[in-house]
């Protein structure tokens, strides 16, 4: 059941983009280099492909957003999994497991189909 409307979706992920850059720091992991790349990267990547997504919040509007959310999905899996696949689940495990889990969730429950200024759909 697609719920959640592509305007939160957005702003969301500019803001889970943000949170996740910042984590090495805030949860004291900056020294270990495979979970801070992957967190760094993972959160530059969202902010970048959500800034050509089209949708409201999106500035370019060029990557429909069932890719977008197929991004959000497959990156999110990844993200969640990244722990045990580059060997750092004994370090750093809540907030690559936590933002991973939480990407995968957005992409399922999110719409579609972006809703115009005046409430009509653009699709």
């Amino acid at each position: 059941m697609r719920f959640l409307p592509t305007r939160l979706h957005g702003t969301i992920d500019y803001l889970w983009g943000l949170a996740l850059l910042s984590t090495p720091w805030i949860f004291g992991y900056a020294d270990v280099t495979a979970a801070n790349w992957i967190a760094v990267t993972f959160g530059a990547g969202a902010i970048l492909y959500s800034a050509v997504t089209d949708y409201e919040l999106g500035l370019l509007r060029v990557l429909p957003v069932p890719l977008h959310l197929l991004i959000d999905g497959i990156g999110g899996l990844m993200l969640a999994i990244s722990l045990w696949l580059f060997g750092f689940a004994d370090r750093v495990f809540w907030p690559h497991l936590g933002f991973g889990l939480f990407s995968v969730a957005a992409s399922l429950v999110t719409r579609t189909d972006p809703m115009q200024p005046s409430g009509y759909r653009t699709h």
